[in-house]
């Protein structure tokens, strides 16, 4: 049983990560800094493959960490697209300008991102895809923590 739901806690970050390449590549959205950030953890989560073949619970938590760290991220992204919150200032609409010459205004408007994170470019049921992606990563997180009481 332990194995199957560390199975399914893989197929989870696997299939976050190709549904946001797909996302990018198949539907051309490209993605803010903040989708990328919340990539990354779940290609940590992948490490957490080694606990279908070594014993101990390191990779497991590896696994959770990973999936946890990105649902957080996808916690704070929600926050910055709702406005609860500012968002870092290289993707978000927010900044001060002032004191800023002609020149190097046009040279940050220049340099920014094209695509902010303080947008949902895409909803489903009223939750943005950094809302959905926070769900599903504590629910991996979930899946990771559960396989440590099994056998």
């Amino acid at each position: 049983m332990r194995r199957r739901v560390q199975i399914l806690a893989l197929a989870g970050s696997l299939g976050l990560l190709l549904g946001a390449l797909a996302f990018q590549y198949i539907g051309g959205m490209v993605p803010c800094a903040l989708c990328i950030w919340q990539r990354w953890p779940h290609v940590i989560a992948l490490l957490g493959a080694g606990a279908l073949a070594l014993p101990g619970p390191v990779f497991a938590l590896i696994g959770a960490a990973g999936a946890a760290t990105s649902g957080v991220i996808g916690v704070y992204h929600t926050g910055v697209e709702r406005a609860w919150w500012e968002g870092p200032s290289s993707c978000s609409a927010g900044g001060n300008l002032s004191g800023l010459s002609a020149e190097e205004l046009l040279a940050q408007i220049l340099a920014a991102p094209v695509v902010r994170c303080d947008e949902v470019p895409w909803e489903m049921l009223g939750l943005s895809m950094a809302s959905w992606n926070a769900v599903v990563s504590f629910g991996i997180a979930g899946l990771w923590m559960a396989s440590l009481r099994l056998r």
